[in-house]
């Protein structure tokens, strides 16, 4: 499943899985709308309402990517792109099953027509 080779926006990593996502900060609701292609490849498009100071953006999208694959939040870092809209987080558990809920959340939201599985107020 889901290798960057094959247009994934997520693979295998040591203790887990990495992801890619966009982040837009300052947005009126925080939201995961689907797929988006980056320079680097195919990325998770993300919204959150935190501002980009002090972490308080990144913060709040590792709460929201453990929110909506159902997760705890403790288990979901970013770890590259700090100060980037691109990001790569980090997954901490087991790869197939991590693996498992990122295509079955993004299959459901694509059939369902919505991107955005889960969203918070």
């Amino acid at each position: 499943m889901g290798a960057t080779g094959n247009g994934a926006p997520w693979w295998p990593a040591a203790g887990g899985v990495r992801l890619r996502v966009r982040l837009i900060p300052k947005s009126s609701r925080d939201a995961v709308e689907g797929l988006e292609p980056t320079p680097d490849g195919p990325a998770i498009k993300t919204r959150v309402r935190a501002v980009p100071e002090d972490g308080r953006a990144n913060a709040a999208l590792a709460a929201l990517i453990a929110g909506w694959i159902d997760m705890p939040k403790g288990r979901v870092a970013v770890v590259a792109g700090q100060k980037s809209r691109v990001k790569t987080l980090q997954i901490d558990g087991d790869s197939d099953e991590i693996e498992r809920r990122i295509a079955g959340v993004l299959a459901a939201a694509g059939a369902r027509g919505d991107a955005s599985k889960r969203r918070t107020k």
